[in-house]
């Protein structure tokens, strides 16, 4: 199919859509079909968090981060006591466990991992996390309700969704870059502004010389961990492009015919 006749095919859409627009007006329905693909996107980067942080059961990438950045040396612990913490920790960070104290041995004797400065600013993480998560499921659920409502509406769904997910995704795209090019030039600013947003306290601010979870998580696994964030929401976003692409095409042949 020539570009001349996809866009006389879409052009003859768009006339087909004021015949149908029975209940929904032509600017309106593209205005919904523009937010449910917004929610849709925003479900789609908390879910990355998710992704990224929980994908792998046994925490792989948290061991070959420990690895390179020496945790165990500046721990004085053995591989599998610290990953027994980070079991144990992210079990809390999801609402597994109530209470973030396990004992193990650290820094040359047997004791809790974690401080109180841990513990509160943790329950902050928390907070912070499972309310994400929470965001998230409404989103992709009010998402799911604006495409029924275009849908019962007689809107042209079928193609304003393709449309405004394209847009949306070009307009992302040049956001990601530009924040890209801001984390790599200065990760620490952006980690410091990033806590400042999300948190009411200073208790993120760990001394490194007391604080064992710090030495675990140090800043440079926190860089690695945006990085896995960002390519697996780009990758989540390149399999729907993928997928209204598809989309797109055979629906725009099935017109044909």
């Amino acid at each position: 199919m020539s570009l001349k006749e996809e866009k006389g095919i879409i052009q003859a859409a768009g006339e087909d859509v004021k015949g149908l627009q029975g209940t929904i007006p032509a600017r309106a329905a593209s205005v919904v079909a523009a937010l449910s693909m917004f929610l849709m996107i925003v479900a789609m980067l908390l879910t990355s968090f998710q992704a990224a942080i929980y994908g792998d059961a046994r925490y792989r990438f948290y061991e070959k981060e420990y690895a390179r950045y020496h945790v165990t040396d500046a721990l004085d612990m053995e591989m599998e006591d610290v990953m027994a913490v980070t079991e144990y920790m992210m079990d809390y960070l999801i609402g597994r466990e109530e209470e973030l104290s396990i004992i193990t041995d650290v820094d040359g004797s047997r004791q809790d991992f974690f401080n109180e400065q841990d513990r509160l600013h943790m329950a902050d993480v928390r907070n912070l996390f499972l309310g994400g998560l929470k965001i998230r499921n409404i989103c992709a659920a009010a998402a799911v309700l604006l495409i029924l409502g275009l849908a019962v509406g007689k809107a042209d769904w079928r193609l304003l969704l393709p449309k405004a997910y394209f847009r949306a995704v070009m307009i992302l795209a040049v956001m990601i870059l530009c924040l890209g090019i801001v984390c790599s030039v200065d990760f620490t600013a952006c980690f410091r502004v990033f806590h400042e947003i999300f948190f009411t306290n200073d208790l993120w601010m760990f001394d490194p010389a007391t604080d064992y979870m710090i030495r675990m998580l140090p800043e440079g696994f926190f860089s690695d961990m945006v990085i896995r964030i960002g390519v697996t929401f780009i990758g989540m976003l390149a399999v729907l492009w993928g997928i209204f692409v598809l989309w797109k095409r055979r629906f725009l042949k099935n017109r044909i015919s």
